[in-house]
């Protein structure tokens, strides 16, 4: 029993003091980060999540989080191909997909995408006019995507979506722009109110040409119209050729009313 317990303490201290030689240390790499494993301060691998144990006198390991991040460009003067000014903001969001060029081969990649995003967007801007910035968010959108994927890429990073937050425009350009839009809305109001009155002229001359056709029915909307009526008085002349007239040729009643 002694003995095993000696033995047990000689191994402790023959690992404590290798522990203390070697400088054994302990690293863990969380689910959301990788980590770059370097020996002797060159880059060795990209490992993954887990637990590790090293030398600290000759390794180490850099963890990397590799979760999707946002990052905001604020507002930004650019000048139009109309000569207008505008002020943008934009939001991005990107990944680290490759910890070994975002971190060995870039000094600082947030920095580089920022600087990236920026340039594509004064590109781009400087390109369309106003109308079509106002029309068009979207399209922008897409074109930064194209613009800056690719250089994304070269630095280790997945550029996951980016779009316009802001667009702003000097005063002036505010009340011409309202202008613009009071003048489209009466436009479409004036042209309402005229498809309006061609359809109820349509209607009436549709009406006309039916009574020409049948001269009765105007008799007939008058009855209709007397009927609908409720204590009003109403003078009805009906024409001659309506009344009854004998076999003699004599009418049954005066076509004209007596004194």
């Amino acid at each position: 029993m002694l003995e095993t317990v000696g033995i047990l303490v000689l191994v402790a201290v023959v690992v404590a003091i290798l522990l203390k030689v070697f400088a054994i240390k302990h690293v863990i790499v969380y689910e959301y980060q990788r980590g770059l494993l370097y020996k002797k301060g060159r880059y060795a691998a990209t490992v993954d999540a887990g637990s590790y144990w090293l030398s600290s006198r000759f390794s180490m390991i850099f963890p990397v989080d590799i979760r999707p991040e946002f990052i905001t460009i604020q507002g930004q003067d650019m000048l139009c191909a109309d000569g207008v000014t505008v002020k943008m903001s934009l939001a991005a969001a990107f990944q680290v997909v490759d910890p070994n060029l975002a971190v060995n081969k870039t000094a600082n990649f947030r920095g580089n995408l920022y600087l990236v995003l920026q340039m594509a967007l004064r590109e781009i801007v400087g390109k369309e006019k106003t109308d079509a910035l106002l029309e068009g968010s979207v399209a922008v959108s897409s074109k930064l995507m194209e613009l800056a994927s690719g250089k994304a890429e070269e630095m280790g990073l997945k550029l996951i979506s980016a779009d316009i937050k802001d667009m702003m425009f000097p005063g002036d350009m505010k009340k011409v722009f309202a202008q613009v839009v009071k003048a489209q809305k009466e436009g479409q109001a004036a042209l309402e109110r005229a498809r309006g009155e061609t359809a109820a002229l349509r209607s009436l001359a549709n009406a006309a040409r039916t009574m020409d056709d049948n001269p009765n029915l105007l008799q007939l909307r008058a009855l209709q119209a007397l009927a609908d009526s409720t204590g009003n008085t109403l003078v009805l002349g009906l024409a001659n050729h309506l009344l009854p007239v004998k076999q003699d040729g004599k009418k049954t009643a005066s076509s004209k009313p007596e004194d």
